[in-house]
């Protein structure tokens, strides 16, 4: 059988993930090595990700490692992908997907609703930002970086009333004992790819794409092709307040779209159903920029210190 390098960040929760495909291609009969590569965005702790924008911040080097052969697949949190691949590159598979929506973590209270006014909130999420303000415009927003370890002891140290963190990571980590509230879609829609893996091989690898079909999941790769095209089509990252979720309910896709401003006084939502992921992405894409969005955006890169691109 072969044998396989994987390429991974270093984070507990990118080891997590690359040891979980691991396991699944040891299964099958492979030897696998690890090699755990840093990315711009692991060295870049210090700034709020919408005033980074650099694109790729969190693939890029990995990606360098895959093209030289250093590497033969590379594991990814599926919203840390650019919706546009650089050129050389394509993902071979969508792991089967885990709870894709965000999580109210906090020590003393057990909603948004609950926090008292003026509670500070750590996120550095613009997405996670607008949502947040349109619902509760009287909370103090902070930023909030660092691995999920460091997130929540920030937390634990009272540094802030309560954060917001994928359910995924959390989950996949057994960091689950501060969860308070499982944020509903329509309250909080999710950042496209959420909960998810993605696995990006060599453009035109067959030998690869062949080994690796097995993890790739029918409803995942459905939903968050969906998704992304949606992002896509808003010309957007993942980190700019833009939410998509796609699920799949009796055999077609109903997609929701959100793009707010960071300050929350504007949300546009757009919700449809469809069978084609991507004619319903572009579909709903268009339709919010009809509405808006594209006002949105240009006022959101406008602020910020660079256009925030898809990292």
């Amino acid at each position: 059988m072969a044998q396989l390098r994987i390429g991974s960040r270093g984070s507990q929760l990118a080891l997590w993930q690359a040891n979980h495909i691991s396991a699944l291609l040891r299964e099958h009969g492979h030897q696998v090595e690890l090699e755990i590569i840093k990315t711009t965005g692991d060295k870049i702790t210090d700034v709020a990700l919408a005033k980074v924008g650099t694109k790729g911040m969190f693939t890029k080097e990995i990606e360098e490692a895959l093209a030289e052969g250093r590497v033969d697949l590379a594991v990814h949190s599926l919203k840390d992908l650019p919706t546009d691949l650089p050129p050389g590159f394509e993902i071979a598979a969508i792991t089967t997907r885990v709870n894709p929506q965000d999580v109210f973590l906090s020590i003393n209270y057990n909603s948004i609703q609950e926090l008292p006014k003026g509670a500070r909130v750590g996120t550095s999420s613009l997405r996670r930002q607008a949502q947040i303000k349109a619902v509760r415009p009287d909370l103090n927003i902070h930023p909030l970086r660092g691995n999920v370890d460091t997130r929540v002891r920030k937390l634990e140290q009272g540094e802030y009333d309560a954060i917001i963190l994928a359910a995924a990571g959390l989950t996949r980590l057994g960091k689950t004992e501060h969860f308070k509230q499982i944020i509903p879609p329509e309250e909080m829609c999710p950042a496209a790819g959420q909960g998810a893996l993605g696995i990006e091989i060599r453009l035109g690898d067959t030998r690869m794409r062949e080994l690796l079909s097995f993890l790739d999941d029918k409803d995942a790769r459905a939903t968050t092709v969906c998704e992304r095209t949606l992002l896509n089509k808003l010309g957007g990252g993942c980190q700019v307040p833009i939410g998509a979720y796609a699920e799949v309910n009796n055999g077609e896709l109903v997609l929701t779209g959100v793009c707010a401003r960071p300050d929350g006084t504007e949300v546009l939502r757009e919700v449809a159903t469809g069978t084609d992921p991507v004619a319903l992405g572009n579909s709903v894409g268009e339709t919010l920029l009809r509405r808006g969005a594209d006002k949105i955006l240009e006022d959101v890169y406008g602020e910020a210190a660079a256009a925030p691109q898809q990292p």
